[in-house]
C-alpha cells in the first residue's frame, strides 16, 4: 500500500440472528450498532431500489425511521434513485414525492457531488448493488462520491454488498490513462473481484489524492466463492437490463458486444445479456459452434426473437442464450471475443466493427480500456490469445487488490 489504510472497518463481530437470509449486507450491520457515529449528523444517502436490508426493507427507510439519524437529502446514480431511467440516459435534481426530500442527480450536469449539493451535510451514506465489473458505473459514482466528500471535510460510509460475480474472479486488462473515462474510471481489471467495501478501501489509498474519513460496514457470512443463490438474498433489479443476479452475470460475458451491433438481448428481450444474435444468423450452426469450444460451465442453446422495441421490431434475429455458472473458471470477459472470432467464420461479409457507428467503437474502446483488445482482433488474433494477453494485468492485481480484502 502506498500509505495506511484510513478507514475504520465495522461488523467484525455482528451476530446473525436472521434467519431468512444466509449473508447479512452492510446496513444491517449498521442498524445493529445502532448507527454509530450519526447521533446528531445530517445524513446524505446515495441509494436505488436495491438499496435494502437482507429481508428488503429500504436502506431509505432505515434510516428515515431512526431516532439516532437525521437523513436530509438523497443522491441518485446512473439510472437514478427509483433505478428507472434507461442506460445513458441523464436526469435533473427533484423531490422525492415519499420524503419530500431533495433528490441530486449524480447522472445529469454532474457526476460528482457538487458543494451545493453537500452543504449542511456531515456523512455521505453510499448503499449501492454494484455487479463486479468495471464499466458499470456505480463504482465510478462511489470514487467521486468519496472525493467530492473528502474536499468538503464529510465523512463516508460504505454499507457493503456481495458481488455477484463472486471474490474470486479477476479478468481483463487494465485501463489506458488516455482512455479513463466514467465507463473505464480506474487502472483496475475489467472483471476485479472486490466487493465494493472492498474496493473503497482501494480508492481511498489509492486513487484519492487525499484519503476521505471512511468507514465500511462489513457483511456477515459472505465468502468469496458465493455465487447469489448460495448467499440467500433476494436480487432485485440494480438497472433496467439487470433485472435479474444471472444478467448480471451476462453483462461481463455479452456486454461489450451491443455497441457494435451485435444484439445481446439487452432493452429487446427477456434475457438481457445472455442472448447473442442477429439478422440471418445460422442458430443451429452457431450453438455448434459455441459448445465445441467446450467452455466450463457455459452452455448454448439455439434462440430466436424478434425485438420488443426498436427498428428492427418486425426482424427476425437469430442466434444463442447462454446459460452461465457463475462460479465456474471459464473467463466471462473471453467469451465476449470468442463470439466475435464465431461470427468472423459465420459471417466472413460483416465486420462488425466496420459497420459500427463512430460513437459505438469509441464506446467499446473505452470500455475495454483502450484500443488494444480490437486492434489485436482486426490482426486475426483470437479471442483466446486476446484473453492471454491479460494474464500480467490479471496477476498484479491480484497482488495489489490483497491488502484490501475483507473476507475469506
Amino acid at each position: 500500500m502506498k500509505r495506511a489504510l484510513t478507514a475504520i472497518l465495522l461488523g467484525f463481530f455482528l451476530v446473525q440472528t436472521d434467519l431468512s437470509a444466509k449473508v447479512l449486507v452492510g446496513v444491517d450491520t449498521l442498524r445493529a450498532r445502532n448507527f454509530p457515529g450519526l447521533s446528531g449528523k445530517r445524513v446524505g444517502l446515495v441509494m436505488n431500489p436495491a438499496s435494502v436490508d437482507s429481508n428488503g426493507i429500504s436502506t431509505l427507510n432505515i434510516l428515515r425511521y431512526s431516532k439516532q439519524v437525521k437523513l436530509v437529502a438523497l443522491f441518485g446514480p446512473e439510472h437514478g434513485v427509483y433505478g428507472t431511467v434507461r442506460a445513458g440516459e441523464n436526469f435533473g435534481n427533484q423531490i422525492d414525492p415519499q420524503t419530500g426530500l431533495p433528490v441530486y442527480s449524480l447522472y445529469g450536469a454532474t457526476r460528482k457531488p457538487t458543494p451545493e449539493m453537500l452543504r449542511g451535510i456531515d456523512v455521505l451514506i453510499y448503499d449501492l448493488q454494484d455487479i463486479g465489473v468495471r464499466s458499470y458505473t456505480f463504482i465510478s459514482t462511489l470514487g467521486l462520491v468519496m472525493q467530492a466528500a473528502e474536499e468538503q471535510g464529510i465523512e463516508v460510509y460504505v454499507l457493503d454488498r456481495p458481488d455477484p460475480l463472486g471474490g474470486v474472479r479477476v479478468e481483463g486488462n487494465g485501463v489506458n490513462p488516455s482512455y479513463n473515462s466514467f465507463v473505464g474510471q480506474y487502472d483496475i481489471p475489467y472483471v476485479y473481484g472486490m466487493t465494493s467495501g472492498e474496493l473503497a478501501l482501494w480508492i481511498n489509498d489509492r486513487w484519492l489524492p487525499r484519503p476521505c474519513k471512511l468507514k465500511v460496514f462489513r457483511m456477515n457470512g459472505w465468502t468469496r466463492r458465493m455465487a447469489w443463490k448460495d448467499t440467500g438474498l433476494k436480487w432485485i433489479p440494480t438497472s433496467p437490463n439487470i433485472p435479474t443476479a444471472q444478467a448480471a452475470v451476462g453483462y461481463a460475458a455479452t456486454g461489450l458486444l451491443g455497441d457494435i451491433g451485435v444484439s445481446n438481448g439487452a432493452n429487446v428481450t427477456d434475457y438481457p445479456f445472455q442472448v447473442i444474435a442477429a439478422e440471418n444468423l445460422d442458430s443451429i450452426g452457431m450453438t455448434q459452434r459455441f459448445n465445441a469450444i467446450g467452455l466450463t460451465g457455459v452452455v448454448a442453446d439455439p434462440f430466436s426473437f424478434y425485438p420488443s422495441s426498436g427498428k428492427y421490431t418486425n426482424v427476425r434475429f437469430n442466434g444463442i442464450r447462454l446459460d452461465l455458472n457463475p462460479q465456474a473458471r471459464t473467463s466471462l470477459l473471453a467469451i465476449n471475443f470468442r463470439i466475435l472470432d464465431i461470427l468472423r467464420v459465420m459471417t466472413p461479409q460483416k465486420n462488425y466493427f466496420t459497420r459500427a457507428s463512430a460513437d459505438g467503437i469509441k464506446m467499446f474502446d473505452k470500455i475495454n480500456g483502450g484500443p488494444a483488445n480490437r486492434q489485436a482482433w482486426l490482426a486475426g488474433k483470437s479471442g483466446e490469445v486476446i484473453s492471454m494477453s491479460w494474464k500480467s494485468r490479471e496477476i498484479s492485481w491480484e497482488g495489489e487488490r490483497k491488502p484490501y480484502l475483507l473476507y475469506q
